[in-house]
C-alpha cells in the first residue's frame, strides 16, 4: 500500500485507540450529567468569537488567544477557510464529550494543515462547556478536530492525564449549551472504525468568526 495511506490509517487508528482509553476513564470517572442550563466558567478571557450553526441549533464560542495562541490561530484558520462547513459531529458520548471537525456525512476525512504544538499547560481546564483539541497518542498531532466537554473531565488535564500531556483547552461555549446537550443525547451506533457515531448525522452547516464590535 502507498506509504501516505499507511501513515494516514495509522494516525486514525491511534486516534481511535486513544479514544477508547479515554472512554474507559470517562465511564469510570465522569459525574452524572449536569443540568442543561449549567456551563463551566473556567478562566476563559474571550478575545475572539465563533458561531457554529448546526443542524440542531446555534452554538456561540469564545476563544482565549492569550492562553492558547497557537491553538486559537489554528482553529480560526480552519473556520475562515470554510473547512468545518458541512462536517459532522462524528463521535458523541453523553457523559464525556462531543467531537467534530474531521469528517463529512459519508465519513470521508477532509485534508488538514500540518499539526500544531500542544498547549495543554495553559491553566485552562477541561470543564463542562469548554472546547479542546482532539489528537492522537502523539501530543503534538492536533489538526482540525475538536471536542466540547459535556461534563467536567479532569482526567484530560495535563496534570491528571495518563500520558502526562492532556488535551489543550482553548475556548468555551458562551451560548448554546442546550444545543450541546441535545447533541450529546442523540442515539449513536458503530460503523467501521467509528464508534459512538450519531445514527442521524448532526452537521456543522456553517462556522463563522463574529465581526469585532
Amino acid at each position: 500500500m502507498p506509504r501516505n495511506f499507511v501513515q494516514s490509517l495509522s494516525r486514525r487508528l491511534a486516534l481511535f485507540s486513544l479514544a477508547a482509553l479515554a472512554v474507559c476513564s470517562a465511564e469510570a470517572q465522569a459525574p452524572l450529567a449536569a443540568p442543561a442550563s449549567a456551563a463551566a466558567v473556567p478562566q476563559i478571557n474571550p478575545t475572539v468569537f465563533v458561531r457554529l450553526s448546526t443542524s440542531e441549533g446555534e452554538i456561540r464560542i469564545g476563544l482565549d488567544a492569550d492562553k492558547a495562541p497557537k491553538t486559537v490561530a489554528n482553529f480560526l484558520q480552519y473556520v475562515k477557510a470554510g473547512h468545518y462547513n458541512g462536517l459532522i459531529f462524528h463521535r458523541v458520548i453523553e457523559n464525556f464529550m462531543i467531537q467534530g471537525g474531521g469528517f463529512t456525512k459519508d465519513l470521508q476525512q477532509r485534508p488538514t494543515k500540518p499539526p500544531i504544538p500542544l498547549e495543554s499547560r495553559n491553566g485552562l481546564k477541561n470543564l463542562r462547556g469548554t472546547l479542546a483539541m482532539a489528537r492522537t497518542s502523539d501530543p503534538n498531532s492536533a489538526t482540525s478536530q475538536f471536542f466540547i466537554n459535556t461534563v467536567d473531565n479532569a482526567f484530560l488535564d495535563a496534570d491528571n492525564s495518563r500520558d502526562g500531556n492532556g488535551y489543550a483547552v482553548f475556548g468555551q461555549v458562551l451560548e448554546g449549551m442546550d444545543v450541546v446537550d441535545k447533541i450529546r443525547a442523540t442515539p449513536t451506533t458503530a460503523q467501521g472504525p467509528h464508534q459512538n457515531l450519531p445514527q442521524t448525522p448532526i452537521t456543522i452547516t456553517k462556522a463563522l468568526v463574529e465581526p469585532k464590535k
